[in-house]
């Protein structure tokens, strides 16, 4: 995690400025029912007034809220520019000024823009407040792992009058991250039809953050029902060139329980959808948790310091301290990690042994242990929230190895890694130990790697622009695992496959014919399984598929 001191100008203050194409193409869409007010949040330099120039021809009110007066005056000037001669700036904090417009029934007819991506951390004080009350408004959940983008189109949404569009650029993470759960919950009770244009490409790379263009439709009656969310995936950027409103009305809408929680489920095809459904039904499939049990790894506090090197063994005589331990992928190339795994990466400098004083009195240690711990002291490692809590420091504490483990991220698909070296892992990765008799550790590893438990993982986890899926124990936990006691397999040559870096997709499609059949799936549901989290993944690595 970085600190606030460490990031640049422009992620602290969220500014990813739209280019005009962009903003034409949502302007367009808002502009198409004739509103007459039209508000944008953090309106930056002003390129929605530039992309509003020649797309109406009656009176319009545009009023936009930008916080940096350099750039609320750059938007001032636009304005003048463009002859909007009821164009209104106002600089001020957006989420103090809605709350304010809110509370005297104030609403707009059209909300446009690109409302800025800030870590909650890096808000400044007065701004997580206003975050939080935010979402007290509307009885929302609020979490302090938000980012500013959610209460700016919580907000917004607020202010859009019944019948009212609102279009705004914001992170593809929408889908799936758990801190957007309530503006998921708060977007299907307030809006009619919610539609998001998938770019294929990022839009913007500084950010390494993927991107989608936000359409939704207010309902006209709060009590009714609506008609759902839809994905609308756009190869190229040529989209921007067609009529949004068709993009609007054609696209085919999702509702019901498929919603409930994430929403990466509407990334599926009906065909693809319709079995995804069947076979999660079928006995063989379970839910992880039902036949395992898993827990985070050993939060060490400083793992620099606690994970080392054989150099550093030897160099202060800690082999009497030492037990293995991994928690990197570099660390576990294939399926198991045995002992001449754990040899491997000493020979080749990895860090793979973890220093366990426990709660020993310092005095108590070899001389060389204790320049070591005054080593680790020397940097400041005691003064940390995790090891001044701990008395002495240096005592981690739950220090224990289970049969399985498993790497937080992943690039291509999560694996369970055979644990039979007994070593520890950091809280990189988690500890796991079936729960249930006849499925042995070997079996749950084995049945693990298959298109089905892939795909799950991808519509369960959380991922980032960069391509690397993260999944925490809770979306653990709702992975589906088909195990078959029929199932006849071979653990090492598995092992050996993943090693040897065979093409993950064949790979895959091979664990589908073993594990996948053997829990009673045909040949067609393989195949619409496998292309499925074929192409969810590719979409998670933001390339194009080539047809």
């Amino acid at each position: 995690m970085n600190f606030k001191e460490q990031e640049s100008a422009t992620k602290l203050r969220g500014g990813y400025y739209t280019p005009l194409p962009i903003a034409r193409f949502l302007s367009k869409w808002v502009l198409r029912t004739r509103p007459h007010n039209i508000l944008e949040p953090s309106c930056g330099d002003g390129v929605f007034v530039e992309a509003f120039y020649n797309l109406h021809d009656y009176e319009l009110n545009f009023t936009g809220v930008e916080l940096i007066k350099e750039e609320a005056d750059k938007a001032r000037q636009a304005v003048s520019e463009k002859n909007l001669i009821h164009g209104t700036i106002i600089n001020d904090n957006f989420l103090s000024w809605a709350l304010k417009e809110s509370v005297a029934g104030v609403t707009y007819d059209g909300l446009i823009g690109n409302p800025p991506y800030i870590r909650y951390q890096y808000l400044e004080e007065k701004d997580q407040q206003l975050a939080a009350e935010w979402f007290s408004r509307y009885g929302l959940a609020f979490t302090k792992h938000t980012n500013a983008w959610v209460p700016f189109v919580i907000a917004s949404v607020g202010l859009l009058a019944p019948g009212g569009r609102l279009a705004m650029v914001i992170p593809s993470e929408l889908l799936h991250v758990l801190h957007a759960t309530s503006l998921r919950k708060f977007l299907l009770d307030q809006c009619n039809r919610i539609l998001m244009i998938d770019p294929t490409e990022l839009l913007f790379e500084e950010a390494l953050q993927g991107t989608v263009l936000l359409m939704v439709e207010k309902k006209q009656i709060a009590s009714s029902s609506s008609q759902g969310v839809s994905v609308v995936s756009a190869v190229n950027n040529d989209f921007l060139l067609q009529d949004p409103e068709q993009f609007f009305q054609n696209a085919t809408y999702v509702a019901g329980d498929i919603l409930n929680g994430k929403w990466m489920k509407v990334l599926l095809d009906p065909e693809e959808l319709e079995v995804f459904e069947k076979v999660r039904r079928l006995p063989s499939v379970r839910k992880f948790k039902d036949i395992a049990n898993v827990d985070v790894g050993i939060v060490t506090g400083a793992n620099k310091f606690f994970l080392v090197d054989d150099e550093t063994v030897t160099k202060y005589r800690l082999e009497q301290y030492v037990h293995p331990m991994f928690g990197r992928s570099e660390h576990c190339p294939g399926i198991v990690y045995d002992d001449a795994v754990h040899q491997s990466n000493k020979i080749r400098g990895l860090p793979a042994n973890f220093v366990m004083f426990g709660n020993t009195p310092i005095e108590k240690l070899s001389a060389t242990a204790q320049e070591y711990i005054r080593l680790g002291e020397e940097q400041s490692l005691h003064t940390r929230y995790k090891c001044r809590i701990r008395s002495p420091w240096y005592a981690v504490p739950s220090v224990y190895s289970t049969s399985i483990g498993m790497l937080k991220r992943s690039h291509w698909y999560p694996r369970l890694i055979l644990n039979t070296a007994g070593a520890y892992t950091t809280d990189t990765a988690y500890r796991i130990e079936p729960t249930v008799q006849g499925i042995s550790p070997e079996l749950l590893v084995f049945s693990f790697v298959n298109s089905l438990t892939a795909l799950t993982a991808e519509l369960e986890g959380r991922h980032y622009g960069g391509g690397v899926l993260e999944l925490v124990p809770s979306e653990i936990e709702k992975l589906l695992i088909p195990v078959s006691d029929k199932l006849v397999f071979d653990i090492r040559e598995l092992d050996e496959k993943v090693k040897s870096g065979q093409d993950v997709d064949s790979l895959l499609a091979e664990q589908d014919t073993i594990v996948l059949k053997a829990a009673g799936f045909s040949s067609y549901e393989c195949e619409i399984i496998h292309e499925a989290w074929r192409r969810i993944r590719t979409r998670r690595h933001r390339l194009i598929v080539e047809n």
